[in-house]
Parts: structure tokens; C-alpha cells; sequence
């Protein structure tokens, strides 16, 4: 679990709702089916008109990236790099062979696969660039759904909104009924902005986040296996790929 994702949540929702009972309100009152159907139902429905089927069969996807993901660590990543480059200056990059089993990363694996089969450097670069590019491309489209349901949202929420007031002022004539209707009708907008601000934007920033820091990563594993491809010594690979991380990572090396 990200404690940052589920924490901020929770602390988000949680000053709302406290503050919403100390000053004497009723989680009742903010719990309405009608009102929440139009904000979660629209906002769906409004997203996935702009979407393909398989982006939103990637939502899942997304979500569990946002509330379980991990950040790459870049010094083990430079570690595993730097190991693969003394073995094939030691043994070749034939040798690299043995240790295929060991690298998890699917990125990674591709790239020592390509180094193995002697790939020429600049055709090397050239695919791992395109890979990345695609990869790029499948998590711009997970962060633009959620930004989309956040503008969606609130817009919905108004709709809701007017919708409540039309039927509130049309359909009643006494005064403190009406005044209590008209409360009502405005859970809808609350709804939208609060789903908005709360949920989605946070959830496509969220997303921003790992797909930089994963991009990151990709570049200091393209960078390190082309160094490994053009001989480099080891210490000038690790030299090399330290400069990629801010300087008080460097230190923890």
C-alpha cells in the first residue's frame, strides 16, 4: 500500500466529514442516492465516451498502480547495471546469458536480450527509445482519464443541481420546505467537487508521479545497458548513470 495515497485520502475525507458533524450536520443529509447516481454515473459515462475499451480495461490497472505501487529504486537499478557490466568485460556479453533469470524488469530484460543478440548501438538505442515512447504513451492515457472525470465531476454536480432546483421550485409552496429542498439539491454540487478534488485529480497527479519516476528509470537502464554495449569500464559506468539521480541519493551509496 501507498501510505501517502491512502493517507492523504483519508485525511482528506476525514476533515470534511468531522467538520461537516461539528457543525451539526448528519451524514444522512450528504448520502443521497439520486443526487450521487447523477455525479459518479454522468462523470463514467462522460469519460468513457472520450476513451477506447482499452484504456478502461487498463483502469484497474491504473488504480492499483496509484494505491499499491512502488517507486523504482535507481541505485539498485545502477547496482544490478553496473554488476552486468563486470561480468562482460569479464567474460563478454555472451555471459550475460547466465544471468537473464535475475532481471526481473521486463524493460530491462529486453534491452540485455537485444546486448546479447549484437545489437548495433545506434539500432539498440533506436528500439529501446521507440519502447519507450509506447510505454509513455499507454500511461498518458491513464492520466488523462482520471483528469478528465475531475473536470467532468463538478460539472455534473451542477447539473444535479439544477435538476434538483427544477423540480424543488416547481413543485412546492411552502416556504421551509422549500428552503430545505433547496439544501438538497445543492448535495449534487458537493458531490462533483468534492469527488473531483478529492478522488480523481489526486489520482491522475498520483499517476504523473510514477510515470516520471518510472521514466526515469527507463532512461537510466537504456543509458546503462548502451554503455555496456560500447565497453565501457564499470566505474565509468556507475559514474555515468549516478549522474541521472539528485545528489543526496548519490550519498546514500
Amino acid at each position: 500500500m501507498d501510505i501517502t495515497t491512502i493517507g492523504g485520502l483519508i485525511l482528506g475525507v476525514g476533515a470534511i466529514v468531522v467538520s461537516f458533524i461539528m457543525e451539526g450536520g448528519h451524514l444522512s443529509a450528504i448520502v443521497q442516492p439520486p443526487a450521487m447516481l447523477i455525479v459518479i454515473g454522468g462523470t463514467i459515462g462522460a469519460s468513457v465516451i472520450t476513451t477506447s475499451i482499452k484504456t478502461l480495461n487498463s483502469v484497474p490497472t491504473y488504480l492499483k498502480l496509484a494505491f499499491t505501487g512502488k517507486s523504482p529504486n535507481p541505485l539498485r537499478t545502477i547496482d544490478n547495471i553496473v554488476r552486468l557490466s563486470e561480468k562482460a568485460r569479464k567474460e563478454g556479453i555472451l555471459g550475460l546469458e547466465n544471468d537473464m533469470h535475475t532481471v526481473r524488469d521486463p524493460f530491462f530484460k529486453k534491452a540485455i536480450q537485444l546486448l546479447i543478440d549484437g545489437t548495433e548501438g545506434s539500432v539498440l538505442k533506436e528500439i529501446l527509445e521507440t519502447e519507450i515512447a509506447y510505454i509513455e504513451d499507454r500511461h498518458k492515457k491513464g492520466i488523462l482519464f482520471f483528469q478528465k472525470m475531475g473536470g467532468f465531476s463538478p460539472t455534473l454536480g451542477i447539473i444535479g443541481t439544477v435538476l434538483g432546483l427544477i423540480h424543488t421550485l416547481g413543485s412546492t409552496s411552502d416556504a421551509e420546505r422549500m428552503a430545505s429542498a433547496i439544501a438538497g439539491a445543492f448535495i449534487a454540487t458537493l458531490w462533483g467537487v468534492a469527488l473531483a478534488n478529492l478522488c480523481y485529480l489526486p489520482i491522475s497527479d498520483k499517476l504523473k508521479l510514477r510515470h516520471e519516476e518510472e521514466l526515469a528509470n527507463l532512461d537510466l537502464i537504456m543509458e546503462g545497458v548502451i554503455a555496456i554495449q560500447s565497453g565501457d569500464n564499470p566505474r565509468i559506468v556507475k559514474t555515468k548513470l549516478l549522474s541521472f539521480i539528485s545528489p543526496h541519493m548519490r550519498d546514500v551509496e
